[in-house]
């Protein structure tokens, strides 16, 4: 489990990303602080593996949080910006400061998973490796940094969604047609979103070789 520690100055907010959390496979919320100074000390009594940082908070502002957090022995855990501040300075100084990503507010369960998701695509690659190449490399930030790509054209966000559940559903890989036949879709509309996912860092493909005829593909949630 990747344990993350909630930082916002308001209460509710503070509860609802953390139910927001909570609802994310692998992800557990080990503790939520309202003050930098809390925070601060939370990080250093519960050592989290991940911060959701407000920068607005009512003592230190999240950047001066981030700021101590680099600054200790082991460098800290990372941490995602979720915050209203829109800023041109605070993004750079956020982004200076080695945020993981930097999600404004408000937002949505959608959002936050995504990104979440993500970030434990390249936390787990990066638990499983001792050394890495520069394709790696090139892989693991294009997942850890890159937004939702745009739907492409016939493709539908509703439709996305619904074949997105099936491969979280699915303990492994799958082909397009077994995908397909889970949600009653036609085995080519189906690749086409797969492929999509795979554009767009989600998912990974790979070539399944069988004893005769053309490898077949299996797509897997890389999260």
């Amino acid at each position: 489990m990747i344990r993350v520690l909630v930082v916002d100055d308001d209460f509710m907010v503070a509860k609802v990303h953390r139910g927001f959390v909570d609802r994310v496979p692998g992800f557990t919320t080990v503790g939520v602080a309202h003050t930098g100074a809390d925070a601060l000390a939370q990080v250093g009594a519960v050592r989290p593996d991940l911060v959701l940082l407000d920068i607005y908070l009512p003592d230190i502002t999240g950047l001066d949080v981030l700021r101590r957090l680099r600054e200790s022995g082991d460098g800290g855990p990372d941490v995602l910006a979720v915050t209203a501040a829109r800023d041109v300075s605070t993004v750079r100084s956020a982004l200076r400061g080695g945020v993981v990503h930097y999600v404004l507010k408000p937002f949505g369960f959608d959002v936050l998973r995504d990104r979440l998701e993500r970030y434990a695509a390249v936390h787990d690659r990066l638990a499983l490796s001792t050394d890495v190449g520069q394709p790696d490399v090139d892989q693991l930030f294009v997942t850890l940094r890159m937004s939702s790509a745009p739907m492409p054209k016939g493709l539908t966000a509703d439709t996305s969604r619904l074949i997105a559940d099936a491969m979280r559903d699915c303990p492994g890989d799958l082909s397009a047609e077994e995908c397909a036949e889970r949600i009653g879709l036609s085995r080519v509309s189906t690749r086409r979103y797969l492929e999509h996912f795979v554009a767009a860092g989600k998912a990974e493909v790979r070539l399944r070789y069988g004893s005769a005829g053309r490898p077949q593909r299996r797509y897997r949630w890389i999260a």
